[in-house]
């Protein structure tokens, strides 16, 4: 494999992978030091169903990048008006603030799904030319 396909390879993985660990540090907002910390483990799980998710998600795209790629993009696309809304109504952001959480947020996603979907193009059209 040579470097170009190499780094192509592993791109969408090593951002899935920072993506989901970015998204899980949302997660220990949920430890508070009025509550007992049964109840605190407890959110903190559900606070990470997320992201487990997306690292089954991340595990599947590893070995069928075509799927993967498709459902990263999906999520993504799916889940920026989602933030923008939280962000914008609830939060009371701006709209340049909305649109930044949106980027940081859901974008990588976005970029990880369509460089999965650039991974297994170059890898069919490399296997086809063989």
């Amino acid at each position: 494999m040579n470097t170009k396909r190499s780094l192509l390879y592993w791109a969408p993985r090593i951002l899935g992978l920072v993506a989901i660990g970015f998204i899980s540090m949302f997660a220990l907002d949920s430890f508070e030091a009025r509550q007992p910390l049964t109840t605190q483990l407890l959110h903190f799980a559900q606070h990470l169903t997320p992201s487990f998710l997306l690292l089954a998600l991340l595990a599947l795209a590893w070995k069928r990048e075509k799927i993967g790629g498709i459902a990263f993009i999906t999520i993504g696309l799916i889940f920026s008006p989602l933030v923008y809304m939280l962000n914008h109504g609830r939060n009371h952001f701006s709209v340049a603030q909305s649109l930044l959480v949106v980027l940081i947020i859901t974008v990588p996603f976005i970029i990880t799904g369509a460089l999965f979907l650039l991974s297994h193009s170059k890898r069919n059209t490399a296997n086809a030319g063989a």
